[in-house]
């Protein structure tokens, strides 16, 4: 533990202030902090992104199957834990003379060790970055298509012409142009070529082929069957893709909140994992309900000053905290927050021998 020590003085005796926002720093003096907690939460998220296929509304005619015909993105929380940190309360500072007394000394450092003052600034978190899902695209590629998306088509026009009687009749001219297929020509062509690589498929299987496949041959050509089927058949039933999203968040209790229940982070099956302020996701919950004790803390400002040779310092009250999405509790644990305890004072100059 790493504390900012000013030069001692020479004072035999230990002395110890608080210190409000804006009063010197007395000379000769170590500044210490009151712990408080911080609480972590690390979360992962499953994150489902399905795009239909262009050929979904045509599934159930071609394939015989029925198909989404609309986007979707889910997530849902697979994971979640929770990580108690001290970090320094930046509203309860104490100057602390120690003096030239061994004794004073040895006490201060114990209660450094312990944990029950700490450095100003001080700060132990250890919250993982926030981690965006990779997502798939709306839109397909043409690579994925396998038929052609133009077509010849061939009209009749009608001429009137003279004929050798002197008659005038109407002649067909037939005219082709190139026009682009339709959707459902494409599904159809599409759908065609699915059950070829299925007969192609049973036909090297029972041998009803003219090329002769074995050994790493057949799996092979078996293997290249397979994905080409499945490229061809997700146009129809769509695509969907699995990933994982990361993120970290963190809450500071405060001892005054009525009810100690807090929004800890939200989610939207739009965006997944959202911090507390963005109101466009379901709230998730950190409930903090005190077990064998109260809360008793106090503002170091409003309690009574330390007197003379006495260090204050701030003891925790364990809590269960409970994170909760809608009726589930997605993880629980016992954990101390130093907000919620008493200042109390010890006298620097008393021995404490074994």
């Amino acid at each position: 533990l790493v504390l900012l020590f000013a030069a001692f003085s020479f004072f035999t005796t230990a002395q110890a202030q608080v210190l409000k926002d804006g009063d010197p720093v007395p000379q000769g003096a170590v500044i210490y902090s009151l712990p408080e907690t911080s609480i972590n939460i690390s979360v992962t998220a499953s994150h489902t992104s399905f795009a239909a296929g262009p050929f979904a509304s045509y599934s159930k005619k071609y394939l015989g199957i029925d198909a989404s015909k609309n986007n979707s993105e889910i997530f849902s929380i697979v994971k979640a834990e929770i990580y108690p940190s001290i970090e320094a309360d930046p509203s309860a500072s104490v100057a602390v003379n120690i003096g030239n007394s061994k004794t004073a000394g040895a006490n201060f450092l114990t209660f450094c060790s312990q944990g029950l003052i700490v450095a100003p600034g001080y700060f132990s978190s250890g919250s993982m970055p926030f981690t965006f899902p990779s997502e798939i695209s709306s839109s397909w590629s043409d690579n994925m298509q396998a038929v052609s998306n133009l077509q010849r088509d061939t009209a009749k026009l009608y001429k009137s012409e003279k004929n050798a009687n002197g008659e005038i009749v109407k002649v067909a001219v037939p005219q082709t142009q190139i026009v682009e297929k339709t959707v459902e020509q494409k599904a159809a062509e599409t759908a065609e070529l699915i059950f070829k690589l299925r007969q192609k498929r049973v036909d090297i299987l029972t041998g009803e082929t003219d090329a002769n496949y074995s050994g790493a041959a057949l799996g092979d050509a078996l293997k290249e069957i397979n994905k080409l089927e499945k490229n061809y058949t997700s146009l129809f039933t769509g695509c969907e893709v699995e990933n994982i999203q990361r993120a970290s968040f963190d809450v500071v209790p405060k001892a005054k909140n009525a009810k100690q229940t807090y929004v800890a982070f939200r989610i939207s099956d739009a965006q997944g994992l959202l911090p507390a302020d963005n109101i466009s996701g379901r709230p998730v919950y950190l409930e903090l309900s005190v077990l064998d004790q109260k809360i008793e803390a106090e503002d170091l400002n409003e309690a009574a000053a330390a007197s003379k040779g006495k260090v204050a310092y701030r003891t925790p009250v364990i809590v269960m905290a409970k994170l909760i999405d809608g009726q589930k509790v997605l993880a629980q644990r016992r954990i101390p927050v130093y907000q919620f305890g008493k200042i109390l004072y010890f006298p620097l100059e008393v021995a404490t021998g074994k």
